[in-house]
């Protein structure tokens, strides 16, 4: 069931997921495609989500945007910073110093491995974090051990946090703590993009076109994208994987069957997410209400799915 409309403010729009930011010249969406998609998002009942490109708009597009509900996704080098909800840095350089709102932060797999370090001030001062991985396909069973050692050492700080009465969000890490079901990209059945063409996208990734403002929506075979029509998915409690349909389609040809380097990064995160939660109900109460996190002996579900 839908839930959110995405509408890019623009052609190139900042990405905040692992696709990367569209190199297309700019190109503001259109007034009048932009008062239909507010208004199709109120006949469904949706909730909006903006997402903006680097430099400025036109003032009739800032004006219509302040007519409905909704959050605002920017990159961190937009002008109209004060106004976000959620700011993307595309790469480490562009950290800001001081936030106060929730960051997306865009890296290289690579460059994640030597720089975590430096996200330890930020978990301290930002209501939420979000690592993605623009490389997500390079990822090895020989980097394992590293990406292991990188999310036990954000545990640690992240468990100090907790025990000195701070909330710190890290997707990679407190997501899992937190949910009793998966939480997964939801493109194609919780959420749908348009674009300043007035064409509906699956993603923002603008992959797979499914329909326009006019004619309405046409998602072909929907159950694909549903969580019950996943079958190794379905099984899986590594709730906080992201599952991002245009990654599954990209490495697996399939956009409900996440790749293993998915599949294997979700677990590491899983795994360490349990221990971090053991670790800081040795200080106290914690998520009373959350069960404990079964350990498990396999890392990638395909390599168990004959028990399923």
């Amino acid at each position: 069931m839908l839930q959110y409309l995405v509408i890019l403010l623009d052609d190139a729009a900042v990405s905040y997921c692992h696709y990367p930011t569209p190199n297309a010249g700019k190109h503001s969406i259109p007034l009048n495609v932009l008062h239909k998609g507010i208004r199709f998002a109120m006949t469904e009942n949706l909730m909006i989500q903006f997402v903006y490109p680097e430099g400025e708009l036109p003032e009739d597009v800032r004006k219509e945007v302040e007519t409905i509900d909704h959050s605002k996704i920017m990159p961190v080098t937009s002008p109209y910073v004060a106004e976000a909800d959620v700011l993307v840095c595309d790469g480490w350089d562009a950290l800001p110093q001081k936030v106060d709102v929730s960051l997306v932060l865009k890296t290289a797999f690579a460059d994640f491995l030597k720089c975590y370090e430096e996200l330890y001030v930020l978990l301290a001062e930002a209501p939420r974090l979000n690592v993605v991985f623009t490389d997500m396909e390079k990822f090895t069973d020989a980097d394992i051990p590293a990406y292991k050692a990188a999310l036990s050492s954000l545990a640690g700080k992240l468990e100090r946090l907790y025990v000195a009465g701070k909330s710190p969000q890290l997707n990679l890490l407190t997501d899992r703590m937190m949910l009793k079901e998966m939480n997964n990209c939801g493109a194609g059945d919780t959420n749908i993009t348009l674009a300043p063409d007035g064409k509906f996208y699956l993603c923002p990734s603008l992959s797979t076109t499914v329909g326009d403002l006019d004619a309405g929506l046409r998602i072909s075979n929907q159950q694909l994208y549903k969580f019950d029509h996943a079958p190794l998915c379905r099984k899986c409690d590594s709730y906080q994987c992201k599952r991002c349909v245009w990654l599954n389609e990209r490495l697996t040809l399939e956009v409900n069957t996440p790749s293993r380097q998915q599949c294997v990064m979700a677990h590491l995160e899983r795994n360490t997410a349990r221990e971090l939660l053991n670790n800081i109900r040795k200080h106290g109460m914690f998520l009373p209400e959350m069960p404990e996190i079964k350990e498990i002996d396999y890392l990638d579900p395909f390599a168990v799915k004959n028990e399923w």
